[in-house]
């Protein structure tokens, strides 16, 4: 079994169970996540959300970024300007729209999350723009 550097399981789901996975999922969550959608801006609704805790892929609820990490962008997503552990994230070159970008991916079950940009704040100079969509937020216990 595959561990991240975070000791989370990053063994790869089939087909089979992601399609069982995403059944219950609104059509919103699997556009986004299976067809590369993108939610207007503004709408999301995790834009706003600022309680401790972790957000989790709304798929496989592997942990990928922590709310200490995020910050106000004004793109209208939520931003972050670092992973909840680097290898939970699986970045590829997205060519779409006539622009090369990085898209970025759950390491676990491949789902589309957003994409990442050179323009975010100190330390990292990263902003991982995501899709409410793709996340679920877990408030941190007590």
């Amino acid at each position: 079994m595959p561990t991240s550097s975070a000791g989370y399981d990053l063994t790869p789901i089939d087909a089979n169970t992601r399609a069982e996975m995403a059944k219950d999922l609104p059509a919103e969550v699997r556009h986004v996540l299976f067809e590369h959608g993108t939610e207007p801006p503004f709408c999301g609704g995790l834009l706003h959300e600022k309680e401790a805790g972790n957000y989790v892929c709304a798929l496989c609820s592997l942990p990928l970024f922590r709310s200490a990490n995020k910050f106000e962008s004004g793109t209208g997503w939520p931003s972050f300007w670092e992973p909840f552990a680097p290898d939970h994230i699986r970045e590829l070159t997205d060519t779409s729209y006539g622009r090369v970008r990085t898209e970025i991916r759950c390491a676990r079950c491949d789902s589309h999350l957003g994409h990442v940009f050179p323009d975010g704040p100190e330390p990292t100079g990263l902003r991982y723009c995501l899709n409410s969509a793709a996340l679920r937020f877990e408030p941190e216990a007590g």
